[in-house]
Protein backbone atom coordinates (compact mmCIF):
# COMPACT_ATOMS: atom_id res chain seq x y z
CA UNK A 1 0.00 0.00 0.00
CA UNK A 2 1.19 3.50 -0.86
CA UNK A 3 0.11 6.22 1.56
CA UNK A 4 0.60 9.97 1.84
CA UNK A 5 1.01 11.33 5.36
CA UNK A 6 0.11 15.00 5.77
CA UNK A 7 1.45 17.32 8.48
CA UNK A 8 1.14 21.06 8.57
CA UNK A 9 1.43 22.55 12.03
CA UNK A 10 3.20 21.96 15.33
CA UNK A 11 0.40 19.82 16.87
CA UNK A 12 0.63 17.43 13.91
CA UNK A 13 4.29 16.62 14.30
CA UNK A 14 3.97 14.75 17.60
CA UNK A 15 1.26 12.63 15.96
CA UNK A 16 3.03 11.64 12.74
CA UNK A 17 6.39 10.82 14.32
CA UNK A 18 5.24 7.60 16.08
CA UNK A 19 3.37 6.49 12.95
CA UNK A 20 6.45 6.93 10.77
CA UNK A 21 8.66 5.08 13.25
CA UNK A 22 6.19 2.19 13.40
CA UNK A 23 5.89 1.90 9.62
CA UNK A 24 9.66 1.95 9.23
CA UNK A 25 10.06 -0.78 11.85
CA UNK A 26 7.65 -3.13 10.07
CA UNK A 27 8.76 -3.63 6.45
CA UNK A 28 6.70 -6.82 6.28
CA UNK A 29 3.52 -4.69 6.05
CA UNK A 30 4.62 -3.40 2.62
CA UNK A 31 3.38 0.07 3.53
CA UNK A 32 5.25 2.77 1.63
CA UNK A 33 4.74 6.38 2.65
CA UNK A 34 5.31 9.83 1.23
CA UNK A 35 5.51 12.65 3.78
CA UNK A 36 4.00 16.00 2.81
CA UNK A 37 4.58 19.09 4.96
CA UNK A 38 2.07 21.78 3.97
CA UNK A 39 4.18 24.55 5.49
CA UNK A 40 1.29 25.87 7.58
CA UNK A 41 3.79 26.37 10.42
CA UNK A 42 7.06 27.51 8.92
CA UNK A 43 8.77 29.20 11.87
CA UNK A 44 11.88 27.27 13.01
CA UNK A 45 10.55 27.01 16.57
CA UNK A 46 7.15 25.81 15.38
CA UNK A 47 8.29 23.38 12.72
CA UNK A 48 11.85 22.27 11.91
CA UNK A 49 12.98 21.88 15.51
CA UNK A 50 10.16 19.37 16.03
CA UNK A 51 11.25 17.36 13.00
CA UNK A 52 14.77 17.24 14.38
CA UNK A 53 13.83 16.29 17.93
CA UNK A 54 11.22 13.70 17.03
CA UNK A 55 13.31 12.02 14.36
CA UNK A 56 10.90 12.84 11.54
CA UNK A 57 12.51 12.38 8.11
CA UNK A 58 12.89 15.27 5.71
CA UNK A 59 9.52 15.73 3.96
CA UNK A 60 9.20 14.46 0.41
CA UNK A 61 7.38 17.70 -0.36
CA UNK A 62 6.88 21.06 1.36
CA UNK A 63 3.90 22.95 -0.02
CA UNK A 64 5.02 26.28 1.45
CA UNK A 65 1.53 27.41 2.46
CA UNK A 66 2.69 30.06 4.92
CA UNK A 67 0.40 32.33 6.89
CA UNK A 68 -2.71 34.34 6.03
CA UNK A 69 -6.40 34.29 6.83
CA UNK A 70 -8.20 30.99 7.32
CA UNK A 71 -9.47 31.12 3.74
CA UNK A 72 -6.17 32.22 2.19
CA UNK A 73 -4.17 29.53 3.94
CA UNK A 74 -6.69 26.79 3.25
CA UNK A 75 -6.90 27.77 -0.42
CA UNK A 76 -3.12 27.73 -0.89
CA UNK A 77 -2.85 24.32 0.75
CA UNK A 78 -5.61 22.93 -1.50
CA UNK A 79 -4.04 24.29 -4.69
CA UNK A 80 -0.58 22.95 -3.85
CA UNK A 81 -1.78 19.61 -2.48
CA UNK A 82 -3.78 18.97 -5.64
CA UNK A 83 -0.56 19.38 -7.65
CA UNK A 84 1.18 17.00 -5.25
CA UNK A 85 -1.58 14.39 -5.57
CA UNK A 86 -1.68 14.56 -9.35
CA UNK A 87 2.10 14.15 -9.55
CA UNK A 88 2.21 11.41 -6.90
CA UNK A 89 -0.99 9.32 -6.82
CA UNK A 90 -1.52 7.31 -3.64
CA UNK A 91 -3.85 4.67 -2.23
CA UNK A 92 -4.62 6.53 1.00
CA UNK A 93 -4.11 9.99 2.47
CA UNK A 94 -3.60 10.10 6.24
CA UNK A 95 -4.44 13.36 7.99
CA UNK A 96 -4.07 14.08 11.70
CA UNK A 97 -5.69 16.43 14.18
CA UNK A 98 -7.73 19.48 13.29
CA UNK A 99 -5.60 22.19 11.68
CA UNK A 100 -6.37 23.85 8.34
CA UNK A 101 -4.07 21.38 6.56
CA UNK A 102 -6.17 18.48 7.86
CA UNK A 103 -9.37 19.75 6.30
CA UNK A 104 -7.83 21.16 3.12
CA UNK A 105 -5.99 17.97 2.18
CA UNK A 106 -9.02 15.81 2.98
CA UNK A 107 -11.14 17.81 0.55
CA UNK A 108 -8.53 17.57 -2.20
CA UNK A 109 -8.04 13.83 -1.70
CA UNK A 110 -11.74 13.03 -1.87
CA UNK A 111 -12.24 15.15 -4.99
CA UNK A 112 -9.48 13.08 -6.58
CA UNK A 113 -11.31 9.91 -5.50
CA UNK A 114 -8.67 8.92 -2.96
CA UNK A 115 -9.50 7.43 0.42
CA UNK A 116 -8.79 9.36 3.61
CA UNK A 117 -7.90 8.14 7.10
CA UNK A 118 -8.28 10.59 9.98
CA UNK A 119 -6.14 10.12 13.08
CA UNK A 120 -7.80 11.76 16.09
CA UNK A 121 -11.23 11.50 14.50
CA UNK A 122 -14.48 12.20 16.32
CA UNK A 123 -13.32 14.71 18.91
CA UNK A 124 -15.76 17.61 19.30
CA UNK A 125 -16.00 20.80 21.33
CA UNK A 126 -19.43 21.60 19.79
CA UNK A 127 -18.24 25.20 19.56
CA UNK A 128 -18.54 26.50 16.02
CA UNK A 129 -16.64 29.67 16.89
CA UNK A 130 -13.48 27.53 16.92
CA UNK A 131 -11.90 27.14 13.45
CA UNK A 132 -10.64 23.72 14.56
CA UNK A 133 -14.18 22.49 15.12
CA UNK A 134 -15.09 23.29 11.53
CA UNK A 135 -11.98 21.44 10.37
CA UNK A 136 -12.90 18.38 12.45
CA UNK A 137 -16.47 18.26 11.20
CA UNK A 138 -15.56 18.60 7.53
CA UNK A 139 -12.75 16.06 7.75
CA UNK A 140 -14.93 13.48 9.49
CA UNK A 141 -17.71 14.03 6.96
CA UNK A 142 -15.29 12.98 4.21
CA UNK A 143 -13.02 10.35 5.78
CA UNK A 144 -13.18 6.62 5.08
CA UNK A 145 -11.32 5.37 8.17
CA UNK A 146 -11.56 6.86 11.64
CA UNK A 147 -8.85 6.36 14.29
CA UNK A 148 -10.13 7.56 17.67
CA UNK A 149 -8.65 8.54 21.03
CA UNK A 150 -11.57 7.90 23.38
CA UNK A 151 -15.07 6.52 23.90
CA UNK A 152 -16.35 10.10 23.62
CA UNK A 153 -14.96 10.33 20.10
CA UNK A 154 -16.44 6.94 19.22
CA UNK A 155 -19.88 8.06 20.39
CA UNK A 156 -19.68 11.32 18.44
CA UNK A 157 -18.95 9.46 15.21
CA UNK A 158 -21.67 6.88 15.77
CA UNK A 159 -24.23 9.60 16.48
CA UNK A 160 -23.31 11.25 13.18
CA UNK A 161 -24.05 8.03 11.30
CA UNK A 162 -20.57 6.66 10.72
CA UNK A 163 -20.52 2.91 10.11
CA UNK A 164 -19.13 1.08 13.15
CA UNK A 165 -16.82 -0.97 10.93
CA UNK A 166 -14.93 2.20 9.92
CA UNK A 167 -14.24 3.34 13.51
CA UNK A 168 -11.05 2.09 15.18
CA UNK A 169 -10.49 2.92 18.84
CA UNK A 170 -6.69 2.97 18.93
CA UNK A 171 -5.87 5.46 21.69
CA UNK A 172 -3.99 8.74 21.70
CA UNK A 173 -1.01 8.80 19.33
CA UNK A 174 0.37 11.99 20.87
CA UNK A 175 0.97 9.99 24.04
CA UNK A 176 3.20 7.70 21.96
CA UNK A 177 5.52 10.67 21.47
CA UNK A 178 5.36 11.48 25.17
CA UNK A 179 6.30 7.92 26.13
CA UNK A 180 9.05 7.78 23.48
CA UNK A 181 10.57 11.04 24.70
CA UNK A 182 10.50 10.21 28.42
CA UNK A 183 14.25 9.54 28.54
CA UNK A 184 15.11 12.23 25.99
CA UNK A 185 13.59 15.39 27.49
CA UNK A 186 16.10 18.12 28.24
CA UNK A 187 16.25 21.03 30.60
CA UNK A 188 15.90 24.35 28.78
CA UNK A 189 18.49 27.05 29.35
CA UNK A 190 15.82 29.23 30.97
CA UNK A 191 15.51 26.77 33.84
CA UNK A 192 18.82 27.87 35.31
CA UNK A 193 18.84 31.43 34.02
CA UNK A 194 15.47 32.11 35.66
CA UNK A 195 16.43 30.14 38.79
CA UNK A 196 13.47 27.76 38.59
CA UNK A 197 13.07 25.00 41.16
CA UNK A 198 11.58 21.59 40.39
CA UNK A 199 7.95 21.42 41.46
CA UNK A 200 7.78 25.07 42.49
CA UNK A 201 6.86 26.96 39.32
CA UNK A 202 3.96 27.11 36.87
CA UNK A 203 3.88 26.88 33.08
CA UNK A 204 1.47 28.97 31.00
CA UNK A 205 0.53 28.81 27.31
CA UNK A 206 -2.08 31.07 25.73
CA UNK A 207 -2.87 31.56 22.06
CA UNK A 208 -6.63 31.40 21.44
CA UNK A 209 -8.21 34.61 20.09
CA UNK A 210 -10.80 34.69 22.89
CA UNK A 211 -7.98 34.98 25.41
CA UNK A 212 -5.27 37.02 23.70
CA UNK A 213 -6.80 39.24 21.01
CA UNK A 214 -8.23 41.81 23.44
CA UNK A 215 -5.29 43.55 25.19
CA UNK A 216 -7.32 44.45 28.26
CA UNK A 217 -8.58 40.89 28.59
CA UNK A 218 -5.04 39.57 28.29
CA UNK A 219 -3.87 41.93 31.05
CA UNK A 220 -6.75 40.76 33.25
CA UNK A 221 -5.69 37.13 32.77
CA UNK A 222 -2.09 37.98 33.64
CA UNK A 223 -3.20 39.85 36.75
CA UNK A 224 -5.24 36.86 37.95
CA UNK A 225 -2.28 34.55 37.34
CA UNK A 226 0.07 36.88 39.24
CA UNK A 227 -2.31 37.08 42.20
CA UNK A 228 -2.73 33.31 42.23
CA UNK A 229 0.94 32.31 42.11
CA UNK A 230 2.09 34.73 44.77
CA UNK A 231 5.86 34.55 45.08
CA UNK A 232 6.19 31.62 42.67
CA UNK A 233 7.24 32.01 39.06
CA UNK A 234 5.36 31.32 35.83
CA UNK A 235 7.30 30.52 32.69
CA UNK A 236 5.40 31.21 29.48
CA UNK A 237 6.66 30.24 26.01
CA UNK A 238 4.96 32.90 23.91
CA UNK A 239 2.99 31.94 20.81
CA UNK A 240 3.52 34.35 17.86
CA UNK A 241 -0.11 35.47 18.05
CA UNK A 242 0.24 36.33 21.73
CA UNK A 243 3.60 38.01 21.19
CA UNK A 244 2.02 40.29 18.60
CA UNK A 245 -0.60 41.44 21.10
CA UNK A 246 1.87 41.89 23.94
CA UNK A 247 4.03 44.13 21.76
CA UNK A 248 1.23 46.69 21.69
CA UNK A 249 0.46 46.97 25.42
CA UNK A 250 2.19 48.44 28.45
CA UNK A 251 2.78 45.50 30.74
CA UNK A 252 5.38 44.14 33.11
CA UNK A 253 5.51 41.38 35.69
CA UNK A 254 7.81 40.12 38.41
CA UNK A 255 6.40 36.58 38.32
CA UNK A 256 5.47 35.86 34.66
CA UNK A 257 8.56 35.09 32.59
CA UNK A 258 8.03 35.37 28.82
CA UNK A 259 10.30 33.21 26.66
CA UNK A 260 10.52 32.19 23.01
CA UNK A 261 8.59 29.09 21.80
CA UNK A 262 10.43 25.92 22.76
CA UNK A 263 11.19 22.62 21.16
CA UNK A 264 9.15 19.61 22.19
CA UNK A 265 11.74 18.00 24.46
CA UNK A 266 12.34 21.21 26.42
CA UNK A 267 8.66 22.03 26.71
CA UNK A 268 7.78 18.57 28.06
CA UNK A 269 10.62 18.93 30.59
CA UNK A 270 9.03 22.15 31.83
CA UNK A 271 5.58 20.60 32.16
CA UNK A 272 6.78 17.40 33.80
CA UNK A 273 8.69 19.29 36.49
CA UNK A 274 6.13 22.03 37.14
CA UNK A 275 3.68 22.47 39.99
CA UNK A 276 0.85 23.15 37.53
CA UNK A 277 -0.09 24.44 34.09
CA UNK A 278 -2.37 27.24 32.86
CA UNK A 279 -3.35 26.84 29.21
CA UNK A 280 -5.90 27.10 26.42
CA UNK A 281 -4.24 24.38 24.33
CA UNK A 282 -5.89 21.06 23.55
CA UNK A 283 -2.63 19.15 23.37
CA UNK A 284 -1.36 20.47 26.70
CA UNK A 285 -4.55 19.19 28.36
CA UNK A 286 -3.59 15.70 27.16
CA UNK A 287 0.06 15.98 28.15
CA UNK A 288 -0.71 17.16 31.69
CA UNK A 289 -3.28 14.40 32.13
CA UNK A 290 -0.78 11.71 31.18
CA UNK A 291 1.95 13.25 33.35
CA UNK A 292 -0.38 13.79 36.31
CA UNK A 293 0.24 17.55 36.41
CA UNK A 294 -2.64 19.86 37.51
CA UNK A 295 -4.03 21.80 34.56
CA UNK A 296 -6.30 24.87 34.50
CA UNK A 297 -7.80 25.49 31.05
CA UNK A 298 -9.07 28.93 30.07
CA UNK A 299 -11.84 27.62 27.84
CA UNK A 300 -15.57 27.04 28.26
CA UNK A 301 -15.43 23.71 26.44
CA UNK A 302 -12.99 21.04 25.40
CA UNK A 303 -12.87 18.50 22.60
CA UNK A 304 -10.96 16.28 25.02
CA UNK A 305 -13.48 15.74 27.86
CA UNK A 306 -11.62 12.69 29.13
CA UNK A 307 -8.93 15.07 30.43
CA UNK A 308 -11.60 16.49 32.75
CA UNK A 309 -13.63 13.38 33.61
CA UNK A 310 -10.55 11.19 34.18
CA UNK A 311 -7.53 13.44 34.05
CA UNK A 312 -6.07 16.40 35.91
CA UNK A 313 -7.72 19.11 33.80
CA UNK A 314 -10.42 21.59 34.81
CA UNK A 315 -12.20 24.14 32.61
CA UNK A 316 -12.75 27.62 34.02
CA UNK A 317 -13.74 29.57 30.89
CA UNK A 318 -13.30 33.30 31.46
CA UNK A 319 -13.94 33.14 35.21
CA UNK A 320 -10.75 34.92 36.27
CA UNK A 321 -11.49 34.89 40.03
CA UNK A 322 -11.78 31.12 39.59
CA UNK A 323 -8.42 31.14 37.81
CA UNK A 324 -6.83 32.77 40.83
CA UNK A 325 -8.58 30.33 43.19
CA UNK A 326 -7.58 27.30 41.11
CA UNK A 327 -3.93 28.28 41.17
CA UNK A 328 -4.24 28.63 44.94
CA UNK A 329 -5.70 25.13 45.21
CA UNK A 330 -2.80 23.72 43.22
CA UNK A 331 -0.31 25.52 45.47
CA UNK A 332 -2.08 24.10 48.53
CA UNK A 333 -1.94 20.55 47.15
CA UNK A 334 -5.73 20.30 46.95
CA UNK A 335 -6.05 19.53 43.21
CA UNK A 336 -7.57 16.26 42.00
CA UNK A 337 -5.12 13.47 41.24
CA UNK A 338 -6.58 12.18 37.96
CA UNK A 339 -5.89 8.99 36.00
CA UNK A 340 -4.64 8.04 32.54
CA UNK A 341 -7.47 7.38 30.02
CA UNK A 342 -7.88 4.03 28.31
CA UNK A 343 -5.33 3.13 25.61
CA UNK A 344 -3.14 6.16 26.33
CA UNK A 345 -0.28 3.69 26.61
CA UNK A 346 2.29 4.56 23.94
CA UNK A 347 1.13 1.81 21.57
CA UNK A 348 -1.38 3.69 19.43
CA UNK A 349 0.84 3.78 16.31
CA UNK A 350 1.22 0.03 16.52
CA UNK A 351 -2.56 -0.42 16.51
CA UNK A 352 -2.97 2.01 13.60
CA UNK A 353 -0.41 0.15 11.48
CA UNK A 354 -2.17 -3.13 12.32
CA UNK A 355 -5.35 -1.69 10.81
CA UNK A 356 -3.57 -0.20 7.78
CA UNK A 357 -1.86 -3.51 7.05
CA UNK A 358 -5.25 -5.24 6.99
CA UNK A 359 -6.87 -2.80 4.54
CA UNK A 360 -7.41 -4.34 1.12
Amino acid sequence: MNITIVAGARPNFMKIAPLIREINSRPETNIKFRLVHTGQHYNENLSQVFFNELGIPHPDANLGAGSGTQAEQTARIMVEFEKEMLANPTDLVIVVGDVNSTMACSIVAKKLVTKVAHIEAGIRSFDLTMPEEINRMVTDALADYFFTTSSFANDNLRKSGIDYSKIFFVGNIMIDSLVWSSDKIKQPAEFDSQKLTHGKYFVATLHRPSNVDDPENLKTIFKAIEEGVGDQKVIMPVHPRTAKMLAGIQWSSNSIILVEPMGYLEFIYLIKNSLGVITDSGGVQEETTYLGIPCVTLRKNTERPETVTKGTNELIGDNYPKLRESIGEIRAGKWKRGAIPELWDGKTAQRIVDVLAAIK
